[in-house]
């Protein structure tokens, strides 16, 4: 018989190796703490967390992407260390965000915490299964509590919604003080959604952000202009079959009047009023004012806008006007174009000007040119800019919009243009670009190339000179060539380069560019790109590169 088995020694060496383990487990959270935390202090890093949640923006007023929602792996940060769990375990501010959807909203409400609460539903919802009652206990719980920070609902049916806004609104009649910083409501199904209780009910000294979308029925609009002071953003688009009546002129002012502090603003068609004033011409300054979007009749749009005291510092005016004749287009946005760049100091010195006519559309746009020295004209980042847009009533003529078109640019200083993107055909371009003399950087879209591309009539006045004699960059958009002849485009790259002038040159086309043609525009420009378009199984096709001299690399397709 073999030796006895000793089991207490077998217990006690047990309980050396789990005793080891423990050490070796906190050796190696110590070893982590040391190499990915130490230097950065637990208050920072909760900063860093609450950014890596990944929450989804978009600051496009005119987008409906604006609300905040998780992406899938949000809370990965958790799984690296065990002291990165400890923090982020202590920062209420990260399970404040319920979810996407009305499942998990039932499942996170459930837990109790006392972190305000972000309202964000913008997943797949069935829109006919209402929400469970423990759900909404805990929308009334939070409600009365005032632990609410964000409300932004969409995409989850209107009963769902209604059964939502009911739930979070108090039950006594007194108006509440609330400590909600951002509102987001959108609906676009029909029936509209009864947010008139909820509105009443509540004032909003903390509000930052109020988006109104949709199919609402809204309380008197007189409520916004005593409910919120601190707006430094206000999107108002409540659609015209809605219950809720659009604000009149005087009320409209008043709630921007009562909110000084706005950057960013849009007004949708159906809000934009008619104008009831007693004839008071009294302005309401927007001093911070960064983002203007206007969208509605013209006539009532310019109206609003002398209204308004803009500053000086204005990024981005966009006008979007809807059912306008054509007598009202020059008439009407001409002379404020011209006023706006003349009071705005931001916009000075070389500017680009679109002018683009499809389909019954008209789009106008003035901007401050960034970086000269490239062959794009779109530019890296925002700068000071006024865009107009019309929706004639009618299918216009080709011909009437281009006219329209030529008419508006002359409101802008043409000395000052140094970029120009239109659609306009070459062959109405002489006298327009012999008053632009400064013009660098041209954008053509849609352009049929033929004899006589972008160089003035051998019978006329400006024969032998240049259109453009400062032209720097050249980019033509989808061309066609009117009898298959690439002629006509080396042509005019050797007239301009003719005394040495340096010119970068991008191409995109459907037809085929033989090699000497390539060879040849490379001998003659600074730099060229050059995009062809691929067959497809779809209707678009694909873009391919023809040629980069970046690159060095040529293509034949």
């Amino acid at each position: 018989m073999g030796r006895e088995v000793n089991i207490d020694s077998i217990r006690a060496l047990e309980k050396q190796i789990e005793e080891g383990e423990g050490d070796i487990i906190k050796l190696k959270r110590t070893r982590n703490s040391l190499n990915i935390s130490i230097r950065v202090p637990p208050e920072i890093l909760g900063y860093i967390f609450i950014w890596s949640l990944g929450r989804e923006e978009d600051h496009s007023l005119s987008t409906d992407s604006h609300f905040h929602g998780l992406r899938k792996g949000s809370y990965n940060f958790l799984l690296v260390c065990h002291h990165w769990f400890e923090v982020a375990s202590n920062i209420p501010e990260l399970w404040s965000l319920w979810g996407n959807t009305l499942q998990v909203w039932e499942e996170r409400s459930r837990r109790p915490g006392v972190a305000p609460v972000d309202l964000v539903l913008v997943g797949k919802n069935d829109p006919k299964v209402p929400i469970c009652e423990s759900l909404s206990h805990a929308l009334r719980d939070r409600a009365m509590q005032d632990t609410i920070r964000q409300i932004h609902l969409s995409a989850a049916g209107v009963y769902i919604l209604s059964e939502i806004y009911s739930s979070s609104t108090p039950d006594d009649e007194d108006v509440r003080h609330v400590s909600i910083e951002s509102i987001d409501l959108r609906n676009r199904e029909s029936p509209s959604v009864d947010v008139s209780e909820f509105f009443a009910r509540r004032s909003f000294p903390q509000l930052r952000s109020l988006f109104l979308h949709g199919l609402l029925q809204m309380p008197s609009w007189d409520q916004l202009a005593r409910q919120t002071t601190l707006l430094t953003t206000l999107s108002l688009d409540v659609l015209e079959s809605s219950p809720a009546l659009p604000p009149t002129t005087s009320q409209l002012l008043s709630i921007l009047a009562a909110n000084p502090n706005l950057r960013q603003l849009l007004v949708g068609s159906a809000v934009i009023p008619e104008d009831d004033s007693d004839g008071s011409e009294s302005r309401v300054p927007l001093g911070r004012l960064k983002t203007l979007c206007l969208t509605g009749e013209l006539h009532r749009v310019f109206r609003l806008l002398d209204r308004l005291t803009l500053p000086g510092t204005l990024d981005l005016m966009a006008i979007t006007a809807l059912d306008s004749t054509v007598e009202d287009v020059s008439q009407i946005p001409g002379p404020y174009i011209r006023e706006y760049i003349r009071r705005h100091h931001r916009l000075q010195g070389g500017l680009g000007i679109g002018a683009h006519s499809l389909h019954g559309h008209l789009y106008i746009y003035v901007e401050v040119v960034g970086e000269l020295d490239t062959w794009a004209t779109f530019w890296r980042e925002p700068l000071p800019s006024v865009e107009f847009k019309v929706i004639l009533d009618e299918i216009t003529p080709p011909d009437v919009l281009n006219n329209l078109c030529l008419d508006l640019i002359a409101f802008a200083p043409r000395e000052r243009a140094v970029g120009l993107n239109t659609t306009l055909p070459t062959n109405r371009m002489e006298d327009l670009l012999t008053t632009m003399p400064n013009i660098a950087i041209l954008h053509l879209s849609g352009v049929t190339v033929s004899k006589g591309f972008l160089q003035p009539n051998p019978e006329g006045p400006r024969a032998n000179t240049k259109l453009l004699p400062s032209l720097r960059s050249l980019h033509l958009e989808d061309i066609t060539l009117s009898d298959d002849d690439w002629g006509h485009i080396t042509t005019y790259l050797g007239h301009q380069t003719s005394d040495d002038q340096t010119v970068s040159f991008m191409v995109s086309t459907s037809s085929y560019m033989p090699l000497e043609v390539i060879d040849e525009i490379k001998g003659l420009v600074r730099s060229a790109f050059g995009y062809s378009r691929r067959p497809s199984t779809d209707s678009e096709g694909s873009w391919s590169p023809v040629f980069s001299e970046a690159e060095g690399e040529d293509e034949e397709f």
